[in-house]
């Protein structure tokens, strides 16, 4: 192994590492919302499950 591929070895090496550091960083960033976005969800489904499913089971115009 000579001296160039070494040096295009660890530059490579190092673009990896950035590039897959910058793409946890972005997953991280994004998952605040997400979790809240869930919980919402949770709350939505558990706060009013009978008004849900009394607009379901009422009969429609005919």
């Amino acid at each position: 192994m000579n001296w160039e591929s070494a040096s295009l070895l660890i530059l490579a090496a190092f673009g990896c590492l950035t590039l897959a550091l910058t793409q946890i960083g972005e997953v991280l960033a994004k998952l605040p919302p997400i979790i809240r976005a869930w919980h919402e969800v949770r709350f939505a489904l558990r706060s009013s499950p009978s008004e849900g499913e009394s607009e379901h089971l009422s009969p429609g115009p005919d």
